[in-house]
């Protein structure tokens, strides 16, 4: 089966999410099996600027936006072990920029750059000598290319015959945009009506792909019964709940290469689940060298490392923790960076409980790693959540999330009753009410259950024997395609 991954930013070669680990790993997945790969990203400043193998090819070709004609010129990426192949699409008018969508505020002419980026990944594919089976894209940066392939690209012996699937990572972000760049796409006026391309008067990117695709994913099951209806779709939970028949829930993955405590060059004692209380400890005594402490704390350390921004719950740890840390019951470790007011109001939580709050503003991998490995607990405490990777990664260096009931949470962690304690299928702790008191009540089950070190030993080595890489989802994936294939092609309404 051939496969050609679209996406916005992919790792290693730039990444502002969660979008970018699933598009640079799940190509591999699906190399590993037995799949012909191909991911296209845009070649952005950042991705050039780093020290990989990526060299010019011969392809350079024009790419009508509107009126104008914008040169594509073609990189190829060579990554160490790596089995798919990878195309960027350089522009500098388009690429060359400081960040990749425009930081605080987008960039004006977003939807010009990535009408160009889908429309060039088409158009690059065409010259690739080869016929895709699949054409897989990712959010609404890649929105169009579901439609450019039925309207535009259907006489194309490279992908006519190709299904496509639209991947929703998260429904808050659509790349809506004034009417008037509809003349942008090339494509008729006459697709820019409510059931189609338009939402509320204005090019909707993300609704065109939801609806031109031949199936829709999105990164859980829960998460994908969510966007059905309101708030969880956003405005399209009609658009949504009309292709439910293709509508897919599959959770992401994580790349076990990357986040392995027995192999993790973060850390300063690699571990596994046979010794995690030694790796712990060594990750305690680093992590408080690290941040000017004399010795590690021997009350339990819980974490949070994520963006500090208000979908992530970050307002209700605020508050928990300005009235947890006076009690001693625990030690906060906040990694992360975000919004300004967000950061303001850890800081003074931090400054009142000197001692007991650790908090570093910035975005750190390395101590990412660290913290992880450190912690007893990690909170995700988000207002919503599509799939999180914070948990999976607590998963896997044994430390046990504190999580809100919503979307991938639900998926990805069983709460600790005395029902799943008994039955052995507990993984962490969940809370429904997205308030401060369920917060905190949840996280005072967990230092409760820390507070009994057998049972809460074998708590943390099931969780670090489960099996969250991108070769499960990849399966998922791959079952899906074969499924698309085998069906007859989606007609748009």
């Amino acid at each position: 089966m051939r496969i050609l991954e679209i996406a916005s930013e992919a790792v290693p070669f730039a990444k502002t999410g969660g979008l970018a680990d699933v598009a640079g790993a799940l190509p591999e997945a699906l190399a590993r099996l037995g799949c012909e790969t191909t991911l296209v990203v845009p070649a952005y400043r950042e991705a050039l600027a780093k020290s990989l193998a990526i060299e010019p090819t011969d392809m350079v070709f024009d790419v009508p936006i509107g009126t104008r004609l914008l040169p594509a010129r073609i990189l190829r990426a060579r990554l160490p072990d790596a089995r798919a192949e990878v195309y960027l699409v350089a522009n500098d008018h388009c690429f060359d920029r400081p960040t990749l969508y425009g930081g605080a505020r987008d960039y004006a002419d977003n939807a010009e750059r990535f009408i160009f980026f889908s429309r060039a990944a088409l158009e690059l594919a065409c010259r690739l000598g080869r016929r895709f089976d699949v054409i897989h894209c990712h959010d609404w940066q890649t929105g169009l290319v579901p439609a450019y392939r039925r309207l535009m690209f259907g006489d194309h012996a490279a992908v006519a015959a190709a299904r496509t699937v639209m991947t929703v990572h998260n429904m808050a972000y659509q790349g809506l945009f004034w009417h008037w760049d509809m003349l942008l796409t090339g494509l008729d006026w006459k697709h820019f009506n409510w059931q189609e391309m338009e939402f509320h008067g204005q090019l909707n990117l993300l609704k065109t792909g939801i609806v031109f695709a031949d199936a829709v994913t999105t990164v859980s099951p829960t998460y994908a019964r969510e966007i059905q209806t309101a708030p969880g779709g956003c405005g399209l939970e009609g658009v949504l709940a009309s292709r439910g028949d293709v509508l897919t829930g599959i959770v992401n993955g994580i790349d076990t290469t990357l986040w392995d405590p027995a192999a993790d060059r973060h850390i300063p004692r690699p571990y596994s689940a046979a010794d995690v209380d030694l790796g712990k400890y060594a990750a305690r005594v680093a992590l408080a060298a690290r941040l000017g402490h004399p010795a590690p704390d021997a009350r339990p350390l819980v974490a949070f490392v994520g963006r500090l921004v208000a979908q992530k719950g970050v307002d209700l740890l605020v508050e928990v923790m300005g009235r947890m840390a006076g009690t001693g019951r625990a030690h906060f470790m906040i990694l992360g960076t975000g919004d300004p007011a967000v950061e303001e109001g850890l800081a003074r939580v931090a400054a009142a409980f000197p001692g007991t709050v650790d908090l570093v503003i910035g975005f750190d991998e390395g101590l990412a790693h660290l913290v992880q490995a450190a912690a007893d607990i990690t909170l995700v405490p988000s207002v919503f959540e599509p799939c999180g990777l914070t948990q999976l990664y607590a998963f896997r260096y044994g430390a046990i999330p504190v999580v809100r009931s919503t979307g991938g949470l639900i998926d990805t962690v069983v709460d600790a009753t005395p029902e799943t304690i008994a039955d052995g299928t507990a993984t962490g702790f969940r809370f429904d009410a997205c308030t401060a008191i369920a917060l905190e009540r949840a996280l005072e089950r967990a230092l409760d259950a820390h507070a009994d070190p057998e049972p809460w030993r074998a708590l943390v080595r099931r969780v670090m024997r489960q099996d969250w890489s991108w070769d499960a989802s990849g399966r998922e994936y791959l079952r899906l395609f074969q499924r698309i294939l085998a069906a007859p092609p989606a007609v748009v309404a």
